[in-house]
């Protein structure tokens, strides 16, 4: 195959991730018009590993975090993207690399890209550790803006699994709010280093869904 056409099959791939829906909201029953795409997940983690690297001065290379975070979702394009509850973690990693392996044989550079996706997955290096906390904070926050908008009924969850998670239920009795118990529960999952949490402790406390001027 010529390279032209491995460019246009691998773009038409990753065009997919338009149209797959983020399951953790199909399994909140949010209801709003258009539920986000792993697509558009994707774009807001990039945007956001941008800011806080600018606010808070990380060094780390930041090409490699929007390039981790640009191919780390690609095995969803095969296997969806499955919650913690369709397969065990170890499962949905074997499918996922084996996913990958697929979207990524034509490309001459599929080493290196297969790569950065089992960097982000150990979670060790420092690109990979940033790149991560962006992919769970981007999460919570666009959980705050469904909330905000009122797109969420705790009286409606029958059936949601992530409501027998001990810690989940722990901060939904405590908060009877729906973000807020997601947010407070990802502070305790996930490793947010200070910077983070201030981020995080700032979306618990103010109204984020504010128009914004741009002039």
């Amino acid at each position: 195959m010529s390279k032209e056409q491995n460019i246009i099959d691998f773009y038409v791939l990753c065009n997919r991730l338009k149209y797959v829906l983020r399951s953790g909201w199909i399994s909140w029953n949010v209801k709003a018009d258009r539920l986000e795409s792993v697509a558009e997940h994707i774009y807001g983690v990039q945007m956001l590993a941008i800011a806080i690297w600018s606010e808070y001065s990380y060094n780390i290379d930041l090409k490699k975090v929007l390039m981790m975070i640009s191919v780390h979702e690609l095995e969803e394009i095969i296997i969806g993207d499955l919650t913690p509850f369709d397969l065990d973690k170890k499962t949905k990693k074997e499918k996922g690399h084996q996913a990958v392996e697929q979207i990524l044989k034509n490309l001459s550079n599929a080493d290196e890209i297969k790569n950065l996706i089992l960097e982000f997955d150990e979670c060790k290096t420092p690109e990979a550790v940033f790149a991560n906390c962006c992919d769970k904070l981007e999460c919570d926050i666009q959980c705050k803006l469904y909330d905000e908008k009122g797109y969420v009924c705790l009286e409606e969850q029958k059936n949601n699994k992530y409501l027998e998670v001990e810690l989940v239920k722990q901060f939904i009795n405590e908060t009877k709010n729906w973000s807020k118990a997601w947010l407070k529960s990802s502070q305790q999952l996930y490793n947010y280093d200070e910077n983070f949490l201030k981020v995080s402790n700032y979306v618990v406390n103010n109204k984020i869904s504010n128009e914004i001027k741009t002039n």
